[in-house]
C-alpha cells in the first residue's frame, strides 16, 4: 500500500515563495528599467558630448531630447537639441554564425529620419563593435553649436544629409577600425560670419579600410572648400584650403580669417 506523501515543510514553501518574488522583481527591473539609466550610460560613453534630456519610458522603449554638448563641466542649453524628440527601441541580438551577442537599437526622430536607423552594438575583447544600417537621414546644421568651439563661433545653418553604406566601427583598446563608407552633404550652408547666403553645398566622405580616410570637396558655391585627411591613433590629421570666388571675396573675407591661416585669397585648413 502506497504511503501518502509528506506535506512540504512550511519553511520550504516560504523559500519558494521568496524565490518567486525575487524572480518577479528581477524580471520587472530588467523589462521596466527607467529610461534615465540609458541616458547615464550614453553620457558616460560620449564624455558628456551627447546627452539625452527629459527621458521618458524605459531603457528598452523610450524617448528623450537629443542634445549635443561641449563636454564635461558644461551645461547644454535647450537650443542645442533636435527639433523633435528622439525615440528608441532596444532588443537583445544574437548572431550564432559569428558567435556574436549584443543589443539591437532602432533610433528615430521625426525631423531627421524617414525610417528608423538600425544600430547593432556588440562587445569585443577590450572593445566594442557598432554596425549601422544603410540609410539616409537629414540633420540641422545648427545642432552642431552645442559642441562648442568652433561651431558656436560659426553658428552654421543649413541641412546635413548623412548616408551610410555597410558601415561598421570597431574599437579595440586605442585602435579604431572602420569598414564601409559614410557621406555627409552640407546643403545650403550659411554662417553668421558672412552676409553671403548660402555659401554653397559641400561633401565630406569617410572611407574605411586599413587607413580611415576623409575627403572634403565643394559641390557648388562661392566658398570653395577642399582637403583630405587620415585618422591616426587618437586624432585626425587633415589638410585643406578654403578660397573665395572672385565676386565674393569681400563678403567672405571675415570667414576666411576665422577658418584658418590666411594666405592671400585663401585660408589653410589644418588639423592634427
Amino acid at each position: 500500500m502506497q504511503q501518502p506523501s509528506s506535506p512540504t515543510p512550511a519553511h520550504a514553501k516560504s523559500r519558494w515563495a521568496w524565490a518567486g518574488v525575487a524572480l518577479g522583481l528581477s524580471a520587472a527591473l530588467v523589462t521596466q528599467a527607467p529610461a534615465y539609466w540609458l541616458t547615464q550610460v550614453v553620457a558616460t560613453m560620449t564624455a558628456q558630448r551627447m546627452l539625452l534630456q527629459d527621458p521618458q519610458g524605459t531603457v528598452w522603449n523610450g524617448s528623450a531630447q537629443w542634445v549635443l554638448n561641449e563636454g564635461p563641466h558644461n551645461t547644454a542649453v535647450a537650443t542645442t537639441s533636435l527639433p523633435t524628440r528622439v525615440t528608441w527601441q532596444l532588443a537583445p541580438h544574437m548572431d550564432l554564425s559569428a558567435y556574436r551577442v549584443g543589443i539591437s537599437a532602432w533610433v528615430a526622430s521625426t525631423c531627421c529620419t524617414p525610417q528608423p536607423v538600425h544600430v547593432q552594438l556588440s562587445p569585443l575583447w577590450r572593445g566594442v563593435r557598432m554596425q549601422v544600417s544603410d540609410h539616409t537621414s537629414q540633420w540641422p546644421a545648427a545642432w552642431l553649436v552645442g559642441l562648442g568651439a568652433p561651431w558656436n563661433t560659426l553658428q552654421l545653418d543649413g541641412t546635413m544629409q548623412l548616408q551610410t553604406t555597410q558601415l561598421v566601427w570597431e574599437q579595440r583598446g586605442d585602435a579604431p577600425h572602420l569598414k564601409g563608407q559614410a557621406e555627409l552633404q552640407l546643403r545650403q550652408l550659411s554662417t553668421r560670419l558672412s552676409t553671403l547666403r548660402p555659401l554653397g553645398n559641400y561633401r565630406v566622405r569617410v572611407h574605411g579600410g586599413d587607413t580611415i580616410a576623409l575627403t572634403l570637396d565643394t559641390l557648388e558655391g562661392s566658398l570653395q572648400l577642399q582637403g583630405s585627411g587620415q585618422w591616426r591613433p587618437g586624432r585626425l590629421q587633415f589638410n585643406g584650403e578654403a578660397t573665395a570666388a572672385p565676386d565674393a571675396q569681400d563678403a567672405l573675407s571675415n570667414l576666411l580669417n576665422v577658418l584658418g591661416q590666411r594666405q592671400g585669397n585663401k585660408s589653410i585648413l589644418k588639423m592634427g
